[in-house]
């Protein structure tokens, strides 16, 4: 064997995976994961591991594929959302997972999620646009409440007379709902009426089933609206999906414009 045919195998042998190595990354990077309380990003885990382990960040993702592959047949999976990746129990045992805590979590109105979603695709917005749309003055309890679970934030103010406060979601919002970006929102037409609210609704399907009214919460003449929508939401849907999309399949309503 010649001397440059030693090279090559050496330069061969140098550059083929260490997969004892890459089996280790990915135990530590499950450790990691799961004792996490919040999503870890490729930064923060490279910042971790690099000085021992000597790992890049291409590595911590090539580590990341492998982990998510080796997670596919089991109850948990990896997750990546705005803030970096988490392992999380999958939805088909949600369910089951709920019973380790006797209080149910706090159910959403229907005036919340509606304000969300128009928040969600047409941010920046104002709570007068959003009233505009919905057809009724708005609870301050609603923007309180989603300001509180860090869903939304105050990201500007409209010039306009009286400069009112426009607002947007935040990566806390993405981290809930499973998203890694806003690009990952269902895409609909633009949201002009309470109709196409009702098709935001159907079409995030990441947030839970609105009910009637909040258990406490103070929604005034909202209630009224939220029942009389509630009522004819089924055809208002169908009636908006179809002005929207009059040429187009059902099945191709994601490439509408969304704002």
């Amino acid at each position: 064997m010649t001397g440059t045919e030693m090279e090559m195998m050496e330069t061969v042998a140098d550059s083929a995976p260490d997969e004892s190595r890459y089996d280790k990354l990915i135990k530590i990077l499950e450790a990691l994961l799961l004792a996490s309380e919040m999503p870890l990003s490729i930064e923060q885990l490279h910042r971790l591991l690099a000085a021992d382990l000597g790992v890049g960040k291409r590595d911590i993702r090539e580590a990341l594929d492998k982990l998510a592959v080796s997670l596919e047949s089991r109850a948990a999976e990896l997750q990546e959302v705005a803030s970096g990746f988490r392992i999380q129990v999958r939805r088909d045992y949600a369910e089951w997972v709920s019973r380790l805590w006797q209080e149910k979590p706090p159910k959403l109105s229907r005036a919340l999620l509606e304000t969300l979603a128009l928040v969600c695709y047409r941010q920046p917005i104002t709570r007068g646009e959003i009233e505009e749309v919905r057809g009724v003055a708005m609870s301050p309890n609603i923007i309180r409440t989603l300001l509180e679970r860090g869903w939304i934030r105050e990201v500007g103010q409209k010039e306009v007379p009286g400069r009112p406060s426009l607002f947007g979601t935040t990566s806390q919002f993405l981290d809930d709902f499973n998203l890694a970006t806003l690009d990952d929102l269902p895409s609909l037409p633009e949201i002009k009426d309470v109709a196409a609210l009702d098709a935001a609704l159907v079409k995030l399907g990441e947030i839970p089933a609105p009910t009637e009214v909040a258990e406490g919460e103070e929604l005034g003449q909202e209630s009224e609206a939220v029942a009389e929508n509630a009522e004819t939401s089924v055809e208002v849907v169908a009636e908006a999906q179809e002005a929207a999309e009059p040429a187009a399949p059902a099945d191709e309503s994601d490439q509408a414009t969304v704002h």
